[in-house]
């Protein structure tokens, strides 16, 4: 695992510098339901049916998205509508502050 975070964090440095949007949230962790939704959609999901895995993907591993750390993420201008409107839509209070990478 570490060796994934390093090779994420090395990939970013090596585009350059990045401008976009920190994007923080507050969800209270005893709303099960809201939490494991908001868990799937950052980070994605594996399904068992009929023997087979289906993976989804995360929000974090989108281009233009980059995981900071807890319920923080470093979004593209082209990447903040998304992660936006799922928090509206799920009515989690976040905040949106620009900021730039690199």
């Amino acid at each position: 695992m570490r060796k994934t975070t390093l090779g994420r964090v090395r990939r970013w440095k090596a585009r350059g510098r990045a401008t976009g949007f920190l994007v923080s949230w507050d969800l209270d962790s005893q709303d099960k339901a809201a939490t494991m939704r908001l868990y799937h959609f950052v980070f994605g999901r594996e399904d068992f049916k009929g023997g087979k895995v289906y993976r989804r993907q995360g929000f974090v591993a989108a281009e233009g998205v980059r995981y900071l750390g807890q319920a923080v993420l470093f979004v593209t201008p082209g990447r903040l509508g998304e992660i936006v409107s799922f928090l509206a839509r799920n009515r989690i209070d976040h905040e949106i502050i620009p900021a730039a990478l690199g």
